[in-house]
């Protein structure tokens, strides 16, 4: 249980300054930076840093981004063992959409 408030509070102040901005797409970056650079590449050039793992400006040709916002609320699991199941509130997934779309048009997919 403190674990949890402990990553629940970290997330919050790293989140923080983007939820002043009140901008989605900042949120989403920010949430993606946190929890998805690790494996996938969030750029919009650029290899995943872990094989095998889709660039997020590539996700469109595999998912429905809109889709992938209800997955995101319900726990997305993927079908690789390697990946973490993640689960969003609604907001959090809203914004991690956002980025998403973005990055798809700033790469020009």
């Amino acid at each position: 249980m403190i674990i949890r408030i402990v990553l629940a509070v970290l997330c919050l102040s790293l989140v923080a300054p983007a939820l002043a901005e009140d901008d989605p797409i900042a949120v989403g970056r920010v949430l993606i930076e946190t929890y998805c650079s690790g494996c996938h590449s969030i750029e919009t050039i650029g290899e995943s840093p872990y094989e095998g793992a889709p660039p997020f400006r590539s996700l469109h040709d595999r998912y429905d981004l809109d889709w992938l916002e209800e997955g995101l609320v319900e726990g997305l699991v993927s079908g690789h063992p390697d990946m973490p199941e993640f689960e969003f509130d609604p907001l959090q997934a809203e914004a991690i959409v956002s980025c998403l779309k973005a990055l798809t048009l700033v790469a020009g997919k």
